[in-house]
């Protein structure tokens, strides 16, 4: 398990190296957010498709440097062809919609979980199989 500079978010362990997990502990901060768009950027390189869980346990929103990073935004917008499931647990109302609706308008296949439903995430990307193939 790694942690960001500032300790908000720390990488989950994966049951297969295409499948990146997050857990959202707190505040992301700038570093945060570029930590872990380096680690997607790096995955998408490696094996072209990946998955991604992001794991909200304790969001508690991002700051203004972490929404508008250049790099990270860059890395989100190479991510429409590189990801193939985006699950999210324990998102907020607001963020489940803006989830839900970019599954509707974008390639990328979208589901999201309350947090006690955590291991039904895991299960659903599991059943999945690889993404890259």
């Amino acid at each position: 398990m790694d942690n960001a500079p500032d300790g908000s978010v720390i990488r989950r362990q994966a049951p297969r190296a295409d499948l990146l997990a997050f857990e959202v502990r707190d505040r992301i901060t700038k570093p945060d957010i570029e930590w872990m768009s380096s680690i997607v950027d790096a995955a998408m390189t490696a094996h072209g498709k990946i998955d991604m869980l992001l794991i909200m346990s304790n969001y508690e929103g991002s700051d203004l440097g972490a929404r508008f990073d250049g790099y990270a935004s860059g890395v989100m917008a190479r991510s429409v062809a590189h990801i193939r499931k985006y699950v999210v647990v324990g998102a907020p109302m607001v963020a489940r919609a803006m989830i839900t609706l970019s599954g509707a308008v974008l390639p990328v296949e979208t589901k999201t979980y309350e947090l006690s439903e955590e291991a039904a995430a895991w299960a659903y990307l599991a059943e999945a199989g690889p993404a890259a193939t």
